[in-house]
């Protein structure tokens, strides 16, 4: 192999990570957010699903994947509660509508409101339970999502 074509594989190697000289055949991987929502403000909320909108719009015209998990704790549990959410047939649509978008709703949340109102405390049914908001929310930037709150 003469140096110039040592050289040229090992720019190929050193560059290959970084997108630069990557061909079409290898796939990006795709982006990765969390949305925090911990406000029982139904402003916030929109705010939140309109930069789910925005994010999948710019990822879908540049042909690119994104994966949405949007993660509620605190006051902000609302949002995804069947009996007070004041956004839910917007996330039932966004749902049927947006692949790779998620919902993840605090378990020491729902188990507080359960305990404090005396009764069960019911999710949407696009609500996912994990037993800790802010638990999720650092494994999901520990897993490579960028972090975002509205």
């Amino acid at each position: 192999m003469t140096s110039f074509a040592a050289l040229a594989a090992l720019a190929f190697m050193l560059a290959a990570p970084f997108g630069v000289g990557v061909t079409g055949a290898q796939a990006a991987e795709p982006h990765k957010v969390a949305i925090h929502i911990d406000e029982n403000d139904p402003k916030r909320m929109n705010l939140a699903l309109n930069n789910v909108q925005n994010i999948k719009a710019y990822y879908d015209e540049k042909g690119e994947d994104v994966t949405i998990e949007v993660v509620t704790y605190g006051p902000g549990l609302h949002m995804l509660r069947a009996d007070t959410s004041p956004v839910a047939n917007r996330i039932k649509m966004m749902s049927m509508e947006i692949a790779g978008l998620s919902f993840a709703a605090c378990g020491n949340t729902r188990n507080a409101m359960a305990k404090n109102e005396g009764k069960d405390i019911p999710l949407l049914e696009d609500a996912t339970e994990v037993p800790s908001g802010v638990v999720r929310l650092i494994e999901l930037q520990e897993d490579g999502y960028a972090y975002v709150r509205p």
